[in-house]
């Protein structure tokens, strides 16, 4: 593969069928760090690529008030009540107020049609390392989340993005902490005396964030570590149905990001891994300020990265390298990325691809159009996919109800046979019914394919369709090693 689509296919999402090819990649992988990030798309089957409508990427308050009204109607249908029980009602319900299927959907687009590949690449690294997933309530909130939370904040710092993913809703929701109050809190103390009043302490976010977010089980922290990491944590996040006037009362306002109920906090100074953390509000970014600069973070995640883009099993010399630009950038995540390139662009062997990363990559190659668009989200078409179905299909959507720790990097979780023949169907589907702008053969000149490849799509015959499915789930297009 020659030197463009070997980089971008490592850390990026290849070129575009009809992209031009920069000459020096070494400037075009700097600039891609630095590179604006609109969320393209197409409106309809074979329309000009442009930038989703603004109506469809709403911001978290009226994702909440889009929220309360799909409950209060669900309420009504099952109550019976105006006309909310027939099933035009429901689909109405669904299409005006649930969020997810769209987020989902302009999620597939812009990796599709994105100029941002190594900005969409990176933003889907660190959306699995700080997973949310979909417990149905948290649907309105996980692109908000991935957009907002990850992608927007790729140009600062770690300390930044872990402070922010863990004061956002989706990420407080999906963890309980949004009912988590200090056990000594007023609202401990008030709920005692009021009949069917519970209020306690929920650890699920403070050990999430010390096992998975950052220091990682290696750091030896101990169970009293995590319940004070759960009583900084007490008092943050409010429901997402939670009505205005009730907002204003518990947080003060209506922001729903960084919500703060102070009634619910533990009072006092805590204590985590040695470290104290002053009570009140800013007690949170002071943990995670901590937690973000300590070693076994830095290598915790420097490993992580270079697992994902450099090599399954990463020697420590290369962990080192990440480590230590980590350490003198003071946690840039600009700076660290640039490392974690430097090592994946110098890597002898190959990497596995992500289902998902493979899916992007092939349709991007191939100039096919496989996905609806934004205009035919609820519409049947026999022809153009739905991106919640095909996600699914392909095991790796980031709205499953899935668990915290994420997707694996490990290529053994993902090279079954049933895996394998998933993407078959799937270079099938997208040849038989993406119009695709370009044959394998096309492809394999753009790419500069290894001669192995050659070989393998020569061997099945002259049909188009067998030489593209072929290539495309040929050990060179899914980051394998011939062997």
């Amino acid at each position: 593969m020659n030197e463009q689509f070997r980089i971008t296919q490592r850390i990026g999402l290849m070129f575009r069928y009809d992209q031009d090819l920069p000459q020096d990649m070494e400037a075009w992988v700097q600039s891609q760090l630095q590179a604006p990030s609109p969320a393209l798309g197409i409106p309809h089957a074979y329309a000009k690529v442009a930038q989703w409508p603004d109506e469809l990427q709403p911001n978290l308050a009226k994702r909440a008030y889009m929220w309360r009204r799909y409950r209060a109607l669900k309420k009504q249908e099952r109550e019976g009540k105006n006309g909310q029980d027939t099933e035009a009602a429901r689909q109405a319900n669904r299409r005006n107020h649930l969020m997810r299927e769209k987020d989902e959907h302009k999620f597939v687009q812009r990796n599709v049609y994105g100029a941002d590949q190594v900005k969409l690449r990176l933003t889907a690294f660190w959306a699995n390392h700080f997973t949310i997933g979909n417990t149905f309530d948290t649907g309105n909130m996980i692109g908000h989340a991935i957009d907002k939370g990850i992608l927007a904040k790729l140009n600062g710092s770690f300390a930044e993005m872990l402070y922010g993913i863990t004061t956002h809703p989706g990420m407080l929701t999906y963890l309980d902490n949004v009912w988590s109050a200090g056990e000594r809190s007023e609202h401990a103390k008030g709920c005692h005396r009021r009949p069917n009043c519970h209020a306690g302490l929920n650890d699920n976010l403070g050990r999430e964030l010390l096992e998975l977010h950052t220091v990682s089980p290696a750091a030896g922290y101990s169970e009293d570590d995590i319940r004070g990491a759960a009583n900084v944590l007490a008092g943050w996040g409010v429901d997402f149905q939670e009505e205005l006037p009730g907002m204003r009362k518990k947080i003060g306002g209506m922001n729903h990001w960084k919500a703060y109920k102070k009634r619910w906090a533990e009072p006092g100074t805590k204590k985590v891994m040695g470290q104290l953390i002053h009570a009140g509000r800013g007690g949170l970014r002071q943990l995670t300020d901590f937690l973000a600069s300590h070693e076994h973070t830095i290598n915790y995640i420097s490993t992580k990265l270079c697992q994902h883009f450099v090599s399954d099993n990463p020697s420590k010399d290369q962990i080192e390298s990440v480590k230590s630009a980590w350490r003198q950038g003071d946690g840039d995540l600009p700076t660290i990325h640039t490392q974690v390139f430097k090592l994946a662009i110098a890597a002898p062997e190959a990497k596995f691809l992500w289902p998902m990363t493979w899916l992007f990559q092939v349709v991007r190659l191939s100039g096919a159009t496989y996905f609806k668009g934004w205009e035919d989200i609820d519409n049947y078409n026999n022809q153009l996919m739905s991106s919640k179905k095909v996600l699914k299909e392909l095991g790796q959507s980031f709205w499953s109800l899935r668990q915290p720790n994420g997707y694996s990097d490990d290529r053994v979780d993902w090279m079954s046979a049933e895996m394998f023949e998933r993407r078959i169907r799937f270079a099938d589907a997208i040849h038989k019914n993406g119009n695709t702008r370009r044959s394998a053969s096309e492809i394999m000149h753009r790419i500069g394919a290894a001669k192995q490849t050659r070989n393998l799509v020569a061997s099945v015959g002259n049909s188009p369709r067998d030489q593209f499915i072929a290539l495309m789930c040929s050990p060179e297009l899914m980051g394998l090693e011939y062997v």
